[in-house]
């Protein structure tokens, strides 16, 4: 599409919204005008209201001039006075002069009750309900044409269209993911020069998947395909077809492939299209659910397409396990595309870019930051750049310092500090205990990783802190690696237990127990772990909620006990060593207790300080 016609469909929306505004003001102009028609005309309303024996007594002392007989109702105007200030009711069947009045001097008036204030008000009150209704009507029935009729054609596609210069994206523009970036430039191949790959008899892919963790790039990445391609760009999420009405998402479906089709060569991109890809008949009632009469209209518009239609479908998501086999078969998804979350190299890049137009002091190590940050996606790195711009500009600062990108770092990982919790001091020096028993089990048993800092300063929803980091990333970990972890993760409830008895643990560990539970779980169920269940894995509890109601599991329930009882082993197992590690190392375990008192934070280099000298028990001993 070109800068024009892109340009035309703006405009054309933005007149419908200005028509819709126009019609909305008018209607309720309309409105207040029939109302303050309605009463404008009725008298009587500033008009004081005083007794009839009154204004008798007064008429005939002469202090009135003039009395306006309406019915039972009398208006009054006083001697010194042109028009009626006073109103009262006499009263009915009689006269005036029959209820008291002597003096004739009074100019006395009899007008016959008008009936048209009362034929207007009744007219009024009857017909501003149906005005009203009338205007809310026009008004709905404006706003649907102002949106593309939304609200009255329900099957239309939400999808947002990206085909200008301003959105361009392209690869240059994004950091990492090199071997992604090589499996989408020949879909940017394919869509610049179809006939080269048609002459060879190659048939163009309809799908490409795009798989990865959160925040890793997968949209950013589709968008870039586009730029390259320099072909428009169709984005819509899986959420936004499925509606409360039978039959909406099939139809928004089919308005989506057939904009596309028009549009040619473009990109359709379904952003995490779990929403409606789930593998089918998992819901209630059989699984004739609107989502998979959606899923199953997208499986037939991808099979619509006919050779050189030149309509490429991206989709991502971060749980492909969950999706229906039949989005991935050839001819509808031909590619696979994994984005993994960033290694070292990557991550530094990415952060060069998130910082390229950040006033950076010199003194801050980027290559460090990335060394510290593994684990970390692309969007959890663009957060730490930009919490660190905040930290500066709170503290009045032009630059940012390593510290504010520190402060930065730390407050996206682990969660702000609350300094504000007030603790006792029994608190305190529980809390330390605990920290520094996670410390000094991690430090002590061989296959741990370094510990990077320990608080006592509230973090996020913890008492404290105790960081550990991997001198390098890691795609895979052994047995004795999780075991280290699991006794590192039960250190410090094993540490409160060693100082203060069984019966004084505290709740701070619960966090720490419900981490050991599901890792344990994960090396039994998911990694083959076990011991008595060896090089077996058990992943039918995989899947959401509904899912794991509808389908039976794939092990007997001997074999479920068979797993709790694994779990419990590695759980007591870990017990076990960071207790036989605390106990070998009480002293250091009271230095770096004594050390957190008194510092509140100690840094990697003063842990070590601290902890040098302690002992692995010996028969933990490989």
């Amino acid at each position: 599409m070109d800068k024009k016609s892109f340009k035309s469909k703006q405009l054309s929306g933005g007149n419908n919204k200005k028509g819709m505004k126009s019609a909305g003001f008018i209607a309720i102009l309309i409105l207040f005008i029939m109302i303050g028609f309605a009463f404008a005309g009725q008298p009587g309303t500033k008009l004081k209201e005083v007794s009839f024996s009154d204004v008798i007594a007064r008429a005939n002392k002469g202090e009135v001039k003039q009395i306006v007989i309406k019915g039972n109702t009398l208006e009054v105007t006083p001697k010194d006075s042109d028009k009626p200030t006073e109103k009262s009711n006499k009263e009915a069947g009689s006269s005036i002069y029959e209820q008291g009045l002597t003096n004739r001097n009074v100019d006395v008036k009899v007008k016959e009750d008008s009936a048209g204030s009362g034929f207007w008000l009744n007219l009024i009150s009857g017909i501003i309900p149906v005005i009203f209704i009338s205007a809310v009507l026009f008004f709905v029935l404006r706003s649907a044409q102002g949106q593309g009729n939304q609200a009255m054609s329900f099957g239309k596609s939400k999808a947002r269209l990206y085909g200008n210069e301003k959105d361009k994206i392209t690869f240059k523009d994004i950091a990492g993911s090199d071997e992604a970036k090589i499996d989408l430039q020949e879909v940017v191949e394919f869509l610049k020069y179809p006939k080269k790959f048609e002459s060879v008899g190659a048939k163009i892919p309809k799908g490409v998947l795009l798989v990865g963790p959160p925040g890793t790039g997968k949209t950013m990445l589709a968008r870039a395909v586009a730029g390259e391609a320099n072909a428009p760009f169709f984005s819509i999420s899986g959420s936004e077809f499925v509606e409360m009405f039978v039959g909406v998402g099939a139809s928004r479906v089919r308005d989506l492939f057939a904009k596309a089709k028009k549009n040619a060569p473009c990109i359709i991109f379904i952003d995490e299209i779990d929403a409606v890809g789930r593998k089918r008949g998992s819901g209630m009632g059989g699984g004739h659910d609107e989502r998979e009469q959606t899923l199953n209209q997208i499986l037939v518009e991808m099979d619509g397409f006919e050779q050189g239609t030149n309509v490429i479908v991206l989709a991502a998501t971060n749980r492909a396990d969950v999706l229906d086999s039949a989005l991935q078969r050839p001819g509808r998804f031909d590619r696979k595309v994994n984005i993994d979350l960033p290694d070292r190299k990557d991550r530094e890049a990415i952060l060069k870019i998130h910082f390229d137009k950040k006033p950076l002091a010199k003194n801050v190590d980027l290559n460090a930051l990335a060394g510290k940050s593994a684990g970390s996606s692309g969007a959890d790195l663009g957060n730490i750049a930009n919490e660190a711009a905040i930290i500066a500009a709170r503290n009045n600062r032009k630059e940012i310092i390593a510290d504010d990108v520190t402060a930065a770092f730390e407050k996206v990982a682990i969660g702000p500090e609350r300094k504000s919790k007030i603790m006792s001091e029994h608190e305190k020096e529980m809390t330390a205990y605990h920290e520094a028993g996670h410390a000094i089990v991690g430090h002590v048993l061989p296959h741990s990783d370094m510990v990077h800092k320990v608080t006592i300063i509230p973090r996020g929803g913890t008492g404290g802190v105790t960081w550990f980091i991997p001198p390098e990333d890691k795609s895979y970990h052994s047995i004795l690696e999780y075991k280290d972890i699991l006794a590192r993760m039960l250190g410090g409830r094993i540490a409160e237990e060693v100082v203060y008895g069984r019966d004084y643990v505290t709740t701070g560990a619960g966090n720490d127990l419900q981490k050991a539970a599901e890792l344990a779980r994960d090396m039994v169920v998911n990694q083959g772990m076990g011991t008595k269940l060896q090089d077996q894995v058990f992943q039918a509890d995989e899947g959401m909620m509904m899912e794991r109601m509808v389908h039976e599991r794939h092990y007997s329930d001997e074999t479920a006990k068979v797993i709790d009882d694994e779990v419990e082993a590695l759980i007591t197992e870990a017990a076990r060593r960071a207790r036989e590690v605390i106990r070998a190392n009480r002293k250091k375990l009271d230095e770096l207790k004594d050390r957190l008192l008194k510092k509140e934070t100690v840094e990697a280099e003063e842990v070590l300080e601290v902890l040098e000298g302690s002992k692995l028990p010996a028969d933990l001993k490989a």
